[in-house]
């Protein structure tokens, strides 16, 4: 007589008034996000498990995500149809999860990450239809270029760019600013320009106060030269019409680049902004190199011989 055949193992059930286990990644991974997503992106190793680099890069997403998903409900029929561009997308981590959790669940809505490197962008856009998000567009653009490129809407909801290096995140407000985009939501990088016109110009005016002491030696010009630019960028975008806030992104043990600026459109233009956005320009001596960059003309100065 044969012996009785043995059956796949199954899960037992837990015992009566025994609570079941909680899924090991339950208090990582948002609920109806796609674990086969975050191993694409590497999030999650080949065995599902997340490793302490990877925990720290999935939280600040999630925690940039937070933000972003409460700025999209606000747009009409709760962000139906809604578009927006990421910049300087690189492997699209902030792309992808934004689509799987918020854009996947509506009947239109488009992404659009531009990013200067081709083989993130055609490894962005194998890895898109592979998991059949048909809404996602990746474009080998710069911020700059992706402005006038026919690829792209006249209309942009909202513009996003994680840790944008250098002068990206000025470019990328410059295409918002350029698409009437509802919402700016920025995370700034590296910011040399700065500290470089600093060095450069000396901050004439400034160079025999005590103030000089803020860029004599250069990791304090960099850091420096860093803050400026961001006050700088808040103040024209309220030039601009919009509402500015800042705030962390996530708690500095996990990036030391760390401020996040949150920009909604209003139409009402600060008259004041503008005009202490120049005064800034002007005070540390790089009205001429920056001010462009920021909006404004440049004041014609007479010079005069003694």
């Amino acid at each position: 007589m044969k012996p009785p055949k043995k059956h796949a193992t199954q899960a037992k059930a837990p015992a009566p008034g025994k609570p079941a286990a909680a899924h090991p990644l339950a208090d990582e991974v948002r609920p109806g996000q796609s674990v086969e997503l975050l191993k694409e992106l590497h999030i999650l190793t080949r065995e599902g498990k997340l490793n302490q680099d990877s925990r720290r890069k999935l939280k600040q997403v999630y925690h940039l995500y937070q933000f972003i998903e409460k700025l999209l409900l606000e747009l009409p029929q709760g962000g139906e149809g809604a578009t927006l561009a990421d910049h300087g997308a690189g492997k699209s981590y902030l792309g992808f999860i934004i689509y799987d959790l918020f854009f996947k669940n509506l009947r239109s809505g488009h992404i659009y990450g531009i990013e200067t490197r081709q083989e993130l962008v055609q490894k962005s856009r194998e890895l898109a239809a592979r998991l059949g998000f048909e809404r996602m567009s990746f474009l080998n653009l710069s911020v700059a270029e992706s402005t006038e490129s026919d690829a792209l809407p006249q209309q942009i909801d909202m513009v996003t760019a994680l840790h944008a290096c250098d002068t990206a995140t000025d470019d990328a407000i410059a295409f918002g600013l350029k698409k009437k985009a509802r919402y700016l939501v920025l995370v700034p990088c590296c910011q040399a320009e700065m500290a470089r016109c600093l060095n450069a110009n000396k901050a004439l005016s400034l160079h025999r106060t005590p103030l000089a002491e803020l860029w004599r030696h250069p990791l304090h010009t960099r850091e420096v030269g860093s803050q400026i630019t961001n006050v700088l960028r808040c103040l024209y975008l309220e030039a601009s019409g919009y509402q500015v806030t800042v705030t962390e992104l996530v708690g500095w043990e996990h990036s030391m680049k760390n401020e996040l600026i949150i920009a909604r459109y209003t139409g009402q233009k600060k008259r004041s902004a503008a005009e202490r956005l120049r005064a800034l320009l002007q005070e540390f001596g790089v009205e001429q190199a920056l001010g462009a960059r920021f909006g404004l003309e440049p004041l014609q100065h007479a010079v005069e011989s003694a």
